[in-house]
This record gives structure tokens, C-alpha cells and sequence, in this order.
């Protein structure tokens, strides 16, 4: 059984920071790409930053500059520092990973079960 547990989230103030860390467990074989993805009310659930298995990244236009996303390849762990936090990053963030649990079979994804980031000002 595969499981991914997000934690990091919290309260903080304008300009604070959070890190966020999803530990992805059970049978893995390989993870593929990782990413956050965030969800407000009210709003479509959007990509803030993924990563390849090689280090490659991507981040959403608003938080290019503020946020980081790294891994752990080791432990089956994906990261994102969040500095500079905004009132307008409240939501919850979710952890997706990309994995294939043995070598005949083919990639899927899965996702946690999100954590609330909420920012005021």
C-alpha cells in the first residue's frame, strides 16, 4: 500500500514561513515526478511547484521567487520552503507523486491528503 503523509502546514503571519514535507511509503520501486498542488475555496486545485526525479523544476508565476520544491530521493521525500508567505497562499496543499510500485509496472499517480496553510495578514 502505497501512502503519502504531508505535514508542515500551519498559521502564520504575512512574510512568515513554512516548510512542507511529503514522505511517500510502502512498495516503490521508482518515484518519477513529485509536485504541490494547492486548493482554495472557491478555486480549481492549481500546480504551485513540481520536480522531476532529476532535480528539474517548475513553479506557478506567483510563487517563482518565494517558494522552493526539492526532494530526497533516499527517503522518498519531497519538500517545499515557502518564504515570504501572502495572505493569497492560504489553501490546502496536496502532495501528488508519480511511482511505479515494481519494474513490469507502469506508472501511477497518487496523492495525500493535504495540509492547511493559512496566511493572515
Amino acid at each position: 500500500q502505497v501512502q503519502l503523509v504531508e505535514s508542515g502546514g500551519g498559521l502564520v503571519h504575512t512574510g512568515g514561513s513554512l516548510r512542507l514535507s511529503c514522505a511517500v511509503s510502502g512498495s516503490i520501486f521508482r518515484l518519477n515526478d513529485m509536485g504541490w498542488y494547492r486548493q482554495a475555496p472557491g478555486k480549481l486545485r492549481e500546480l504551485v511547484a513540481a520536480i522531476t526525479r532529476g532535480g528539474g523544476t517548475n513553479y506557478a508565476d506567483s510563487v517563482k521567487g518565494r517558494f522552493t520544491i526539492s526532494r530526497d530521493n533516499a527517503k522518498n521525500t519531497v519538500y517545499l520552503q515557502m518564504n515570504s508567505l501572502k495572505p493569497e497562499d492560504t489553501a490546502v496543499y496536496y502532495c501528488n507523486a508519480e511511482l511505479i510500485v515494481d519494474v513490469v509496472t507502469t506508472p501511477k499517480g497518487y496523492w495525500g491528503q493535504g495540509t492547511q496553510v493559512t496566511v493572515s495578514s
